[in-house]
């Protein structure tokens, strides 16, 4: 235990107790000093070049003799953890600059407006949930924050971004209630946003979507604060390395759970934060040792699994385990025995000892070994039952937050260990009070006289006969507490959490840039996504918004034709690039910069999402305009980080996803593991995504043109932008490139369909939509029908099906609110009317993709769609194969006409036999043109 000096005299009457195998391995403060003076002087020396040199130095110099010491073969911890003990001792404790008093009284009266609230959400009748146990285990960890560190949005530099544990929302709810941020009536309306008018209830957790003024950050989803957070951190830091603001005074907070640590994206992006040196970054995770049902790790020790996680990743880890009246018995602990029994202790009999009797902790933790026996008997069962975590003690926590802000050139991570469910007697420590939504009078009586509140048994017996639940309690505008806590926040720069959008708007680029998309390319065949980058590329060299735009890739820029952006935009790099690139003399070299635009994140579909979010948002975070531009399989964005997306629409993050190679069977080679037939799907579960599948350059033009528009320009309906996210789906097959037609139909492009050609054939018609890549099949039908078969065919590119749907659900919805008007029509009902014969539609997705329009399409409508899983072989073979190929699509165009009586029934079999369209094995001679990648 540092700050005490073992006794070296031996005791042979007292041999040590073997050790229970626990994860433990810190470094020897339990052995002898043989030389004190020659310490002291290497400490003083160490203290000297800190005060002279600063941390950095002494952090170098630190680095380079642990690597000495590994040189010659000084056998020094690996320092995977430390003693079950706090990392900070009571000698190097800071001053507290505060009144302990008034904030013990602040946080009294915030864990009872908190608990109430959720009480009073359950009572009979409403019953709508909430959590209680979450924000009593963590009231000291946020409250110390609140007081003393975390800068608002008018402290210099635009203050800290701080993510607010999903559950324990009724906590900070009930400090804005205090603050006069919101009204009791209010706090009675906790989880009821619409019964008493939109918006005038509070939404569950930490929403800025539905309280877009309040909330910042979304993060009840298990796992996105911690990745979100790092990357946050880390995009503070992109944003100052690129000179467009310095965030230097700005610090990002995460509040985390010990349960939530479980989450693969809770730990997985760790070494990132390490490796770029955040040292703006502090994680606090509140140990209560449960989670939803029963214990973290029963039989082992979070807190130190998680030191070694971190510690092994490279954080700076401070441990707050133990309360302040802890000290002394830890001074006495000469032997060690005690700090050997805190190690070998597991999770599951802490959680006992939560709810346990004095005399039952004197037994069972002390019991075991007559010197900690002896530790303990000048203390009451009482005094022994009150021996506090270190969470909520209110010093120890301010001391980990202080050095963890003081700490340069790592990320910090504060765990502190609590008790589920504090103050509240019904509530502590019990496995099931994450579930517990409900306290009873009696319960609220014994609560109120632990947090010593000056509330009447009259005044609670009132409340309940009016109301059903107990009441708020507020001490008064000028009560010293509420003067006390308002004077802190004016001086931490304001309340929080807070959400103001302080950016200007961006001059948008004209007609000029998206000249060359419209122009086509000639007899070149150009895949849409050389399309959408060549765009992007012309976008960045743009004098307004240029430096505004943020690619990002997962490992994936060369896949989709960006490694041309290397030289000039350059990987970002805080480090710069140390080294010679393999391929320097190359003209299209590898290059890092510390001030470089392109966001790599390496094998990471998870951190580019965090990415895109934290660049999406910038405009309110930091009151920059940012443009996100990330691009990736398709297969890997909505299927693999679809959870990530709803965060960052929830966030109101702006910006454009590109999902390249897109489609069941454009990236065949590559098999079933990259065949995406149903992103569109998934993409239009979220009502934030506007998903577009441009077949043609000149409608990439356009969408992204309107995405730009719609997001980062001012309308009279969205006069700081629109909070949506442009998703669209590009491919790497080269497709024949048409100019744009001088009558082009921009609507029709951005409604979701517009009609390409009519056929001047004579005969039975019919009318043929296509998505994406699919236009060109729909292209080869057409002339077959009509040179083989005497059919006249139509043909439609569907730059949308998804906003098709929405459209025609708008209207019905429209319908069902306004009986008494002209009822609205679909817009693809509007454009198909009168156009003649069956509507036939493919594309490279499933089924489901075009059959979302179908209740609108006025006449017969067949759709074909890549249904099944995907495989590995040429595109003719699988286009064959799922029956979507132009010959399939005129087989289905003849079958819709003979149902009609059109024509006769055997000219369909005609054709089935003469195409072959059950068989893949009649096309495995057609070439395919491109790679597949």
């Amino acid at each position: 235990m540092a700050g005490v000096t073992a006794d070296p005299t031996p005791r042979p009457s007292q041999s040590r107790p073997t050790s229970p195998s626990v994860i433990h391995e810190g470094l020897p403060t339990q052995l002898p000093d043989i030389d004190p003076d020659e310490t002291h002087e290497w400490l003083d020396s160490f203290d000297s070049l800190i005060e002279d040199r600063g941390r950095d130095r002494a952090r170098y110099l630190m680095l380079r003799l642990l690597e000495r010491a590994r040189e010659k073969q000084v056998g020094v911890p690996a320092l995977r953890s430390t003693d079950y003990i706090n990392t900070i001792p009571p000698e190097r404790e800071p001053w507290f600059p505060g009144d302990e008093e008034i904030e013990r009284r602040i946080r009294a009266y915030i864990r009872w407006n908190a608990a109430m609230m959720v009480s009073s959400a359950n009572r009979k009748g409403l019953e709508v949930g909430g959590h209680i146990a979450t924000y009593q285990s963590s009231a000291s960890l946020y409250e110390v924050g609140f007081n003393h560190f975390f800068r608002g949005k008018d402290a210099p530099g635009g203050g800290d971004q701080v993510y607010i544990q999903g559950h324990a929302s009724p906590g900070v709810y009930a400090r804005a209630f205090l603050e006069g941020r919101l009204t009791e009536e209010q706090l009675y309306r906790f989880r009821q946003e619409v019964q008493h008018g939109v918006g005038q209830g509070l939404s569950s957790y930490p929403h800025p979507r539905l309280m877009p003024g309040f909330w910042e950050f979304p993060t009840v989803s298990m796992g996105l604060t911690a990745i979100g957070s790092i990357y946050q951190a880390r995009f503070n830091r992109y944003l100052q390395n690129r000179g467009i603001k310095d965030t230097s005074q700005q610090h990002v907070w995460a509040f985390l759970g010990d349960g939530e640590m479980a989450e693969p994206e809770s730990l997985g992006a760790i070494r990132v934060a390490a490796r770029e040196e955040l040292d703006n970054l502090t994680w606090v995770i509140n140990c209560n040792l449960q989670q939803l049902d029963g214990p973290v790790t029963g039989n082992g020790k979070i807190i130190q699994e998680l030191e070694s996680n971190f510690r092994g990743a490279g954080w700076n880890v401070i441990k707050v385990v133990w309360g302040r009246e802890w000290d002394q018995l830890l001074a006495r602990d000469v032997d060690g025995v005690l700090v050997n029994k805190m190690n070998s202790t597991p999770d599951g009999a802490f959680q006992t000892y939560s709810v346990e009797s004095g005399d039952y902790i004197r037994e069972s933790f002390f019991g075991g070994d007559p010197r900690l026996r002896a530790m303990v008997e000048h203390m009451s069962d009482e005094q022994i039952r009150k021996l506090p975590r270190g969470g909520h003690d209110y010093r120890k926590v301010y001391s980990a937050f202080d050095a963890a802000t003081k700490h340069t050139g790592q990320p910090t991570v504060i765990l502190a260990q609590t008790i589920k469910g504090w103050t509240i007697d019904s509530l502590e420590g019990k496995n099931a009070t994450h579930q517990m939504k409900k306290l009873t009078k009696d319960d609220v009586k014994r609560f109120r006289d632990r947090l010593y509140l000056p509330i009447s048994d009259r005044d609670l017996d009132l409340a309940y006969e009016q109301t059903g639940a107990a009441p708020f309690f507020h001490p008064g505008e000028k009560s010293p507490e509420m003067e006390y806590m308002m004077e802190r926040r004016k001086q931490l720069g304001g309340s929080l959490p807070k959400r103001v959008n302080r950016s200007t708007m961006l001059k948008l680029p004209g007609d000029k840039v998206y000249a060359e998309l419209k122009k086509g390319a000639g007899k070149n065949k150009v895949a849409t996504t050389m399309a959408a980058v060549r765009l992007l590329r012309d976008w960045m060299r743009d004098p307004e918004i240029g430096a505004r735009i943020v690619p990002i890739a997962p490992d994936e820029y060369r896949t989709f034709g960006m490694d041309s952006m290397f030289p000039s935009a350059k990987v970002y790099n805080p480090m710069g690039q140390t080294y010679e690139s393999v391929d320097r003399n190359m003209l299209l070299a590898y290059k890092e910069s510390t001030s470089g635009q392109l966001l790599h994140e390496g094998i990471s579909e998870a951190g580019a999402m965090a990415s895109a979010t934290a660049a999406g948002s910038a405009y309110a975070t930091h009151g920059e305009q940012m443009i996100p531009f990330y691009i990736f399989y398709s297969m890997f964005g909505f299927q693999r980080t679809g959870d990530s997306i709803w965060a960052m629409a929830d966030q109101l993050s702006r910006g454009f996803l590109i999902g390249a190679t897109a489609g069941r069977t454009t990236l065949t080679g590559e098999g079933l593991q990259h065949a995406d037939g149903h992103s569109p799907l998934l993409a239009t579960t979220n009502p934030a995504v506007v998903h577009y599948d441009p077949a043609f350059s000149y409608e990439v033009a356009h969408v992204m043109r309107s995405g730009l528009e719609r997001m980062y320009g001012a309308t009279e309906q969205h006069p700081q932008g629109e909070d949506v996210i442009f998703y669209m789906t590009v491919y790497n097959e080269p497709v024949a490139q048409p100019a744009e037609p001088e009558d082009v139909d921009v609507e029709g492009i951005l409604k979701g369909i517009h009609k390409v050609s009519t056929s001047e054939a004579e005969g039975p018609r019919v009318q043929l939509l296509a998505s994406g890549v699919g236009f060109p099949w729909i292209a080869e039908a057409q002339r077959l029908l009509a040179e083989e078969w005497g059919v006249a065919a139509d043909t439609w590119s569907v730059t949308s099906w998804n906003e098709l749907a929405r459209d025609g659900v708008a209207a019905e919805e429209w319908n069902l609110l306004h009986p008494s008007e002209t009822p609205r029509t679909a817009y693809v009902a509007d454009k198909l009317a009168g156009a003649g014969g069956p509507v036939i539609a493919v594309s490279d997705y499933m089924a489901a993709v075009p059959l979302q329009i179908a209740r609108w399409v006025p006449e017969d409508y067949r759709v074909l769609g890549a249904d099944g899983f995907g495989f590995a072989d040429t595109r003719p073979s699988a286009r064959r194969f799922f029956h979507i190929d132009a010959q399939s699509v005129v087989v289905a165009a003849l079958q819709s006409l003979a149902e009609a009586g059109e024509i006769d029934p055997s000219v369909v079999q005609k054709a089935f036999d003469a195409y072959r369209v059950d068989d893949p094995t009649a096309v495995k001679d057609v070439k395919q043109e491109g790679g597949d990648a």
